[in-house]
């Protein structure tokens, strides 16, 4: 790339005319600067005069010693820089002024606020700058008045302008001509070095080679930054678990991905009968089940079963499943004392009660708080230990997990780290009741992605970044960066499997119901509403009860035609207020089925856990369901009980504080506080139409089967991947940059 004396004689010139400009644009906001530094330091010297001068000046006025006043002055008016010196006094007469003194002051202008105050004259064509402080004495406020000659910072400013326009026009001339040497050195092999990086970007991201055919740099750049957000649209995708692991083929080829959870998919316990494997309950077990199918990663989890230790090897690891083995579950050993601080303590009594805005008091004790980081570390520990490549794709799940991002992060900074947080976010005010609220942030974000259910709780987080730590936000694509490394904030909507893989055991509809009659001897005809819980102050058990007793109680016609069942299984019994809901729950049943003698118990409260088959039949089975949350983050209930009715028939009754109300809207929404309104809901669903009751039902089922389980999941990687491709371009472009080969 040869170029000319002529073409380097225009470049010169070119540069010298830019800098030329450059300078003369620049030149008044750079006098303007140079004034205000004057200024400032004229304000602090009056400042420091004043603060001197202080305690004999008090004296002088409250013995009204003139004499030594004008003395203090005259020797303060010494210093070149100051013009004169005056006293004002209550009545606003200038008392004891230096000789220089305008005679054009007036006290009654330029001293008159409460506190000290820096105000500009003109007197004989210069500026003057007054400094008026307030002094109080017996006889009330006075001032002490400092004049300072400015025409000293016009002088500067001229002074430093000449020597800022030299030294401009001899940087750029050196830097033209080095930037034309260093360019026509170095830009072929900067080029090269360029092309092969975006080919091998490209090669790993969709497996075809890029073909440059010149251009600027920055040029390409753009373009394989553009290629790298062409992945599958999450909406063009008919979701399932086949097309998960399409997708997840296709945008993370060859990836290691490794999902860390408090719970495990797998639990071995020991039965009379033998060693038996169980699959919990769980939602997060199956959203994450597909992608750890089609990778064959690692699984880190608490090892909570009893049989669990018999069934690892010496490294603490398993294959799973044991029938078909596919991926590999790491085992986390936590002692019941552990167990105590960082799940029943910290997360449970701490995060969940102030992320749940269900006014039970969070307790946070310093104890509990230090296991907590203790456990986090050793997942954290547990990840790298596991990790066989240095750019793993990391899943962190919930708020059991808060500080593992970041402690990951420190150990593997190439890695892609998605955190979801499975309950709310609360706003920034509630959320700063957490003594360790900086810690809690900065942990998440050590993340490439942080999930939330909703956008509402997107929002918070990122006014609890705002609020609590220091980094930079862009809302308008909510993003944070800290450290130099940035977070993207998202919304990922959880839902569940679709169909549900338990409906293909169960009958009919119609047979459910039967069984469900059979099963609590109802009478024929009986409105059947239903409820399935975790026995959880968060979840409105005791109000759903209530509103149940309200509608008998002002419509008797009720009272022989209507049974509400509540499952609710025991959890997290070691906690008083998880407990104490149990016992209350228990009276509240007691005492409403005793108001109602001689006829089949109006409440049927379950306390034990029902199986997803169960589960399922008692939804097919029932007129109404009721969630009733009093905060939550998603609500996966609503959402099976809407993909077990393919009769398209019952009514779901949802609370508006679940994300779920923002995803069902044909449900009826209530106000779980309002037990009128809610008892009014549940009329309404018992007395709908059946036409009605399957035009919502029909557009809920369509939105939960079309924003599935593997929907979520799949949103989550293909956002994982555009961060994941970007990064490597911007750093295979940097390092191109930096290490260009020579002609």
């Amino acid at each position: 790339m040869p170029i000319s004396y002529k073409q380097f004689f225009r470049y010169g010139v070119f540069g010298l005319a830019v800098a030329a400009i450059v300078a003369f644009g620049i030149s008044p906001f750079t006098g303007g600067i140079v004034q205000q530094w004057s200024r400032s330091d004229v304000e602090a010297r009056s400042k420091l005069v004043f603060n001197a001068i202080g305690p004999l000046l008090s004296r002088d006025v409250e013995d009204q010693a003139w004499g030594h006043l004008a003395d203090l002055f005259k020797r303060v008016a010494l210093d070149k820089k100051i013009l004169a010196v005056g006293f004002c006094d209550p009545a606003g007469s200038l008392i004891a002024p230096t000789p220089e003194m305008p005679t054009t002051f007036s006290c009654e202008k330029s001293a008159k606020l409460e506190g000290e105050s820096f105000t500009s004259i003109t007197s004989g064509g210069r500026r003057i700058l007054v400094a008026a402080f307030p002094v109080q004495s017996s006889r009330g406020r006075s001032y002490l008045v400092i004049l300072t000659d400015l025409s000293f910072a016009a002088a500067r400013s001229s002074q430093v302008l000449s020597y800022f326009l030299a030294a401009l026009a001899s940087v750029v001339l050196v830097l033209t001509v080095g930037t034309i040497i260093f360019a026509v050195l170095m830009m072929r092999g900067w080029m090269d070095a360029l092309r092969r990086a975006v080919d091998e970007v490209r090669r790993g991201a969709q497996g075809e080679p890029l073909e440059l055919s010149g251009g600027s740099i920055d040029r390409e750049i753009h373009k394989l930054l553009r290629s790298a957000d062409q992945v599958p649209l999450t909406s063009q995708i008919e979701w399932t678990s086949k097309s998960l692991q399409e997708v997840l083929h296709g945008v993370l080829p060859g990836a290691e991905v490794l999902v860390v959870s408090n719970r495990e998919p797998y639990i071995h316990n020991a039965m009379e009968a033998g060693r038996v494997v169980q699959r919990p309950a769980s939602g997060l077990v199956s959203a994450l089940e597909p992608i750890m199918r089609a990778c064959g990663g690692t699984w880190i989890a608490h090892g909570s079963g009893s049989a669990d230790r018999e069934a690892v090897d010496e490294n603490d690891r398993i294959r799973v499943s044991e029938v078909a083995p596919a991926y590999t579950l790491r085992r986390i050993w936590i002692s019941e004392e552990e167990q105590d601080g960082y799940y029943y303590g910290f997360a449970n009594e701490g995060l969940w009660p102030l992320c749940h805005i269900v006014f039970v008091r969070p307790t946070f004790r310093l104890t509990d708080w230090q296991m907590y980081r203790q456990i986090n570390q050793r997942f954290a520990d547990a990840v790298v230990a596991e990790a066989h490549t240095e750019d793993p794709v990391v899943l962190v799940q919930d708020y059991h997990f808060a500080l593992a991002p970041r402690m990951i992060r420190e150990r593997l900074p190439k890695a892609t780290i998605i955190t979801f947080w499975h309950i709310p976010w609360p706003n920034a005010e509630t959320f700063g009741i957490c003594p360790w609220r900086a810690e809690i942030i900065e942990g998440m974000l050590g993340s490439t992605i942080v999930g939330f259910h909703t956008q509402f709780h997107c929002n918070n987080f990122i006014e609890g970044v705002d609020r609590f730590v220091e980094s930079r936000i862009d809302r308008e694509v909510q993003t944070v960066s800290l450290g130099g490394h940035e977070t993207r904030v998202r919304a990922y909507p959880i839902s569940i499997e679709w169909p549900p893989s338990e409906l293909e055991k169960l009958p009919p509809p119609a047979h459910c119901r039967s069984d469900v009659v059979a099963q609590f001897g109802l009478a024929e005809g009986t409105r059947l509403i239903v409820g399935v819980e975790r026995f959880d102050y968060t979840k409105g058990i005791l109000d759903r009860m209530r509103a149940v007793d309200a509608l008998l109680s002002r419509n008797l016609a009720w009272r022989d035609r209507l049974v509400f069942v509540q499952v609710a299984a025991p959890t997290r019994s070691k906690l008083s207020s998880y407990s104490k809901l149990q016992a209350e729950a228990e009276e509240l049943a007691a005492e409403i089925n005793g108001s109602y003698p001689g006829r089949q118990p109006v409440i049927h409260l379950i306390a034990r856990h029902y199986e997803p088959a169960e589960v399922f039949r008692l939804f097919r089975a029932a007129n109404a369901c009721v969630v009733s949350s009093l905060h939550d983050g998603m609500n996966l209930v609503a959402k099976e009980f809407v993909s077990s009715r393919e009769d398209n028939a019952g009514v779901l009754i949802l609370s508006s504080f679940t994300g779920a109300s923002r995803e069902l809207s044909e449900a009826l929404i209530v106000n779980p506080y309002d037990t009128e309104e809610m008892a009014s809901a549940i009329e309404l669903a018992l007395t709908m139409p059946i036409q009605e009751q399957a035009e919502r039902m029909k557009l809920m089922r369509q939105q939960v089967k079309e924003h599935n389980v593997y929907r979520w999941a799949g949103a989550m990687l293909v956002d994982a991947a555009r961060s994941r491709t970007r990064e490597r371009v911007l750093g295979l472009a940097a390092k191109a940059r930096l290490s260009p080969k020579p002609i």
